[in-house]
């Protein structure tokens, strides 16, 4: 039984590991996500509907990031991938 036992317990140590790798990822992923200040999220929700009355878009095509530049300069950046067809919405 010794035996079996010892491969249950490594499996088990194997699969720990794994999640705590995922874990780590996971971790890491949020806390890049949580860099930014509190609005992001919100300010490229409102950027994505006021651009939705004219061009339909993924909300995916749109990336918001602020860079602190200087203690007194901030950049707010947008990158928008906009349709091949430029066609209005609703026209």
């Amino acid at each position: 039984m010794a035996l079996i036992d010892y491969f249950r317990s490594s499996n088990k140590k194997g699969s720990a590991k794994l999640a705590k790798e995922r874990l780590q990822i996971i971790v890491a992923h949020e806390r890049s996500e949580r860099s930014g200040p509190d609005y992001l999220p919100a300010l490229k929700q409102d950027i994505l509907q006021v651009i939705q009355r004219y061009v339909q878009i993924d909300p995916d095509q749109i990336q918001v990031s602020l860079d602190n530049k200087e203690a007194d300069l901030s950049v707010l950046e947008l990158n928008i991938t906009l349709p091949e067809d430029n066609k209005s919405k609703g026209k």
